[in-house]
């Protein structure tokens, strides 16, 4: 039982960890790029945009490819994406490390 106890403990322990890790997430911003750096996408960690940059040299002349455009802000958006998905797993392996869960096994459920 004393093993129940600790587990139950590790649980309590974990899930206020969690709570304050995901307010620190909605405030963790990430910045995904494409084209060289020509177009620019922001966004938090729930993955809510918070703004875009497009250089305007994309945007002159009248040979200007929307598609081209299109292409490059979902890869920048796509990038941002990565990114905040690589800094909530490594926010998730530093919070669970301790508790020997299996391979493959996430939280939250």
């Amino acid at each position: 039982m004393k093993n129940l106890g600790k587990m139950m403990q590790q649980a309590q322990e974990i899930q206020a960890k969690m709570a304050n890790m995901q307010e620190e997430l909605a405030a963790l911003e990430v910045t995904g790029a494409s084209g060289a750096g020509m177009v620019e996408v922001t966004l938090n960690g729930k993955g809510e945009a918070r703004g875009v940059k497009i250089d305007p040299s994309l945007l002159s002349g009248a040979d200007t490819d929307v598609e081209v455009l299109e292409d490059l802000i979902t890869a920048a958006i796509n990038d941002a994406k990565a990114k905040a998905e690589r800094e909530m797993q490594a926010r998730m392996q530093d919070l669970t490390g301790g508790l020997g869960l299996p391979p493959g096994f996430k939280l939250p459920f």
